[in-house]
């Protein structure tokens, strides 16, 4: 059972903590009986004890082994990948207060399966690396792409060989007892991320893993930033971005269905709202479609897309905006026969030296 303590960490989506010093070498042991019930996942993601539902009993295994296919190295090899990758260097905008509001059965079920991924995801890390990792787990609840309850998002996947999206769910490691003190530990950081904490290092993070892991799917998403030894990621464009976290905390943290159990995260392809499209009638009593493109998407150059139709204005900038307004206030001042403040003269000013009054 001690064995377990040893082995290297990830997830399809979520990558596990090392909970200790990494090895030197990838390990070739593999956990068996890993694959538990509905019923038994359900009553666990509760906080029933494993040796009530005849499951073995020991210290947990903290960090269990790569799922199949979900990483392209381990080891030296995927830390030699991931320095390769640089960080997008883009801002972390942190994320509004997750205050979860309940009833008490609730309450508690999403303390234990929220105290759960801490504990099995980082265990051993620092208290930013668990705060980061709780970080995750809530922004996954607001997310469209994820269920909308705490042990929801923690199980999904779970009944699946590989499809789980936090390992620890479908590698055997709960049919362990935690280990008390590090548990207690994990749930008052749960308790604190539950009660509106922000950890503001991660911001929109959906996703990560461990330094030593290179996942599949790493190249794809917006490397972010590391904590400890985890690296976050979101996802690209504005489907990372904290407007798009637009999800509502839906409760039944008891109602772990095989629906969710089973279920995949979508792609960041499955999930693009489909392009909006309009038929117009053009000469002759011919019918034409056309994809409607959004307004910021014609590029700089002033290259289009055949068959999209453009809006005819495009987004004021900021700095546009503010000009606009110096001038509206600089007209308004005038009619009032107040003199312009400083503030607005300089506006203007800037706006004169620019040759931009206004959007085009």
């Amino acid at each position: 059972m001690r064995l377990a303590l040893g082995l290297l960490a990830t997830a399809a989506l979520a990558a596990c903590s090392p909970g200790g010093q990494r090895q030197a070498a990838a390990p070739q042991a593999r956990l068996t009986s890993a694959r538990l019930s509905v019923a038994q996942l359900q009553k666990l993601a509760g906080g029933a004890d494993p040796a009530a539902l005849g499951l073995a009993q020991g210290p947990a295994p903290i960090n269990p082994l790569p799922a199949p296919g979900s990483v392209q190295a381990t080891g030296d090899r995927a830390e030699q990948l991931n320095a390769g990758r640089p960080f997008a260097g883009l801002p972390i905008q942190p994320m509004r207060p997750f205050v979860l509001k309940t009833d008490a059965p609730d309450q508690a079920r999403a303390v234990h399966c929220l105290a759960q991924a801490v504990y099995y995801e980082a265990a051993r890390e620092p208290l930013k690396g668990q705060q980061a990792v709780a970080q995750v787990v809530l922004n996954r609840v607001r997310h469209p792409a994820y269920p909308k309850s705490v042990c929801g998002v923690v199980y999904q996947g779970a009944s699946l060989p590989t499809g789980c999206q936090f390992t620890f769910t479908c590698n055997g490691a709960l049919r362990w007892r935690p280990e008390g003190d590090l548990f207690a530990r994990a749930e008052g950081v749960a308790k604190k991320a539950l009660a509106g904490y922000v950890d503001k290092d991660v911001g929109p993070a959906t996703h990560y893993h461990a330094a030593y892991v290179a996942p599949y799917w790493a190249p794809t998403l917006i490397k972010m930033t590391q904590v400890g030894q985890h690296i976050f990621y979101r996802w690209t464009g504005a489907w990372g971005e904290p407007a798009a976290f637009t999800g509502r905390y839906a409760g039944r943290e008891a109602e772990l269905t095989p629906a969710v159990l089973s279920s995949k995260a979508p792609t960041r392809a499955e999930l693009a709202p489909e392009p909006r499209k309009v038929t117009l009638a053009v000469a002759g009593g011919e019918a034409r479609t056309y994809q409607v493109a959004d307004p910021g998407a014609a590029p700089a150059d002033g290259a289009r897309l055949p068959g999209a139709l453009y809006a005819a204005r495009r987004k004021p900038t900021p700095d546009e905006i503010q000009r606009i307004n110096a001038s509206l206030a600089a007209v308004e001042a005038r009619i009032d026969g107040k003199p312009a403040t400083a503030k607005v003269a300089q506006d203007i000013s800037s706006s004169a030296h620019s040759g931009e009054a206004g959007a085009s």
